[in-house]
């Protein structure tokens, strides 16, 4: 399936690239989230008429997350979770209990916009995690997990 990007999409493509995809991918997470539209004629044309207001558009949602990042970085956000006394927790911290504890300190981030790349935090102490704004603006946040018994 050939689909025209709306947007810049990781490991794709930029703004305006007409890419071949699988038609799952397209039909099932591209074109319903309106990352894209398919590649016909009607709306090649559609989007040269539209192509400026897209740009204006992506680049305010950028200027807005280098925004939010500036607030963001060097973040220090503190979890308590139960541990036992060798350092390990009863569970896990994860991506949605990281971003409840963020949005409660007054910063909207979605838990899909926190990337944990070893998977959940399951020792006591400091972890880097990275959060994603935007495809351009990356910052990293401490995570403190305190033990509590």
């Amino acid at each position: 399936m050939q689909i025209i990007l709306l947007e810049k999409v990781a490991n794709l493509g930029n703004l305006g690239d007409i890419v071949k995809v699988k038609d799952g991918y397209g039909r099932n997470f591209l074109i319903p989230q309106k990352k894209a539209t398919r590649a016909t004629e009607a709306n090649k044309a559609e989007f040269a008429a539209r192509r400026a207001e897209l740009e204006k558009q992506q680049a305010s949602f950028l200027i807005a997350a280098q925004a939010r990042g500036e607030k963001l970085a060097g973040f220090l956000l503190q979890v308590s979770q139960k541990a036992g006394v060798d350092g390990r927790l009863f569970g896990s911290v994860t991506n949605g209990d990281i971003a409840e504890a963020l949005t409660a300190q007054s910063f909207e981030v979605a838990k899909s916009e926190i990337r944990l790349p070893n998977g959940p935090l399951k020792t006591i102490g400091d972890h880097v995690v990275s959060i994603a704004l935007h495809h351009d603006v990356v910052v990293d946040i401490t995570v403190s997990v305190l033990g509590e018994h």
